[in-house]
């Protein structure tokens, strides 16, 4: 790897792949020509914009520069946006960088073995080190999709199964959280509809940190749970739904999306359910119609109609970029449209609590035999086994109705 032998095997060691090899590998999209590069970041530059090392570093210099000069928090909204930039550019420069520097180190150190081969177990440890690592790139690699370096707004609803459906619901938004937190990405509560016995009727949080949606964007559909029902006296196994649904955060300067008045009709109503002093008392909630599309958002978790209006006209404009989205992903579009929305057998995900306890996901087959671990946010393996998926063009490869 990295112009590096990789494979031990006993004094051979043949190459597993070079450095030429590697970017073929990070970079699958591309039909250029490569030659075999040196080990410096320069050499990342021909994987396009993903993987663009000068470019990055040249983004990461003059964001710090410009977070050194005074008086960069008097406008503290600008100064958040860039340490956010900051953040994104460093989570792709600074694992390229980590392996770059290993690669180099491998090289070094095969080199040493060939005379000392009692440094051949280092050299395993040292090369499956940087194989992790080049994983880890070739993943991010997959994130190429044209919001995907955007942060997320992610929907719940309640479907089938009454109860539990909506404590269901509330389940999975403390999932995501969970797995938010663990990820050091910032998470806002921008609506929430709580049922009057447990659980949310919906809620929409955003979640922004690096690649938010890009990571997030494979978890639309329908999440199915089996147990027992905590709600049922009679002790019965209970199967419930609940949608999520997942779209870009675009900003509000953001020309891709335009929004006419024309097309938007505004209803004001009351807020509904739990809230503070006021929420009940105002007509503070917004609900938006967007006509060309069908598409109906509405917010009323602030006290202020003023900011319920600015945080439904985000989550319009999210919603609109997910379906242009789709629409540029033609046959995806088309299986999103064709398959059912709810009820038994439209479930991209099962989880199940009895009669043992596994999660289980229906597209790629990722299985995961602890669900107390899934809903505590361990969702890296689901995202990536998505992203994968996604890439190599398969259809549906698991089943699980039990």
């Amino acid at each position: 790897m990295l112009g590096v032998n990789l494979a031990i095997r006993s004094r051979k060691r043949e190459p597993r792949f070079s450095a030429v090899g590697l970017a073929r590998r990070l970079c699958p999209w591309t039909q250029r020509s490569f030659s075999v590069p040196k080990l410096s970041g320069p050499a990342f530059s021909a994987c396009g914009t993903l993987f663009d090392w000068e470019g990055r570093k040249q983004s990461a210099t003059r964001l710090e520069e410009s977070m050194a000069e005074a008086g960069f928090w008097t406008n503290s909204e600008k100064a958040q946006a860039t340490v956010a930039e900051l953040k994104g550019v460093n989570f792709i420069l600074k694992p390229l960088d980590e392996a770059l520097a290993a690669g180099g180190d491998l090289e070094a150190l095969e080199e040493l073995a060939r005379e000392d081969e009692s440094l051949e177990p280092e050299l395993a440890t040292e090369t499956d080190r940087v194989e992790k690592l080049v994983d880890a790139l070739e993943l991010t690699s997959l994130l190429s999709g044209p919001h995907d370096s955007h942060d997320a707004l992610v929907s719940l609803h309640a479907r089938d199964g009454g109860t539990d459906a909506n404590d269901w619901a509330e389940m999975l938004l403390r999932m995501y959280s969970a797995w938010a937190s663990k990820h050091d990405f910032d998470v806002e509560l921008l609506d929430r509809q709580d049922d009057d016995v447990a659980g949310i009727q919906s809620a929409t949080v955003a979640i922004r940190g690096p690649w938010a949606y890009g990571y997030l964007k494979g978890e639309t559909g329908i999440h199915r749970l089996v147990r027992i029902s905590p709600f049922n006296s009679e002790g019965k196994r209970q199967t419930s739904f609940a949608a999520v649904d997942v779209s870009p955060e675009i900003a509000d300067d953001d020309t891709e999306v335009e929004l006419k008045d024309e097309d938007i009709r505004e209803d004001v109503f009351r807020a509904s359910g739990a809230g503070g002093q006021h929420v009940n008392k105002t007509s503070s909630a917004i609900r938006l119609t967007h006509f060309p599309t069908g598409i109906v958002v509405q917010c009323q978790n602030e006290r202020s109609q003023h900011k319920n209006r600015a945080t439904a006209i985000k989550m319009l404009r999210a919603r609109i970029a997910r379906m242009e989205e789709e629409k540029r992903e033609a046959e995806q579009f088309a299986r999103y449209k064709e398959r059912p929305k709810t009820g038994f057998g439209s479930q991209i995900r099962n989880y199940f609590l009895h009669p043992d306890q596994r999660v289980k996901d229906q597209r790629t087959g990722h299985y995961v035999g602890s669900f107390q671990s899934v809903l505590d946010g361990n969702l890296d393996g689901f995202f990536d086994a998505y992203l994968r998926w996604k890439a190599s063009g398969s259809g549906p490869s698991a089943t699980d109705e039990s």
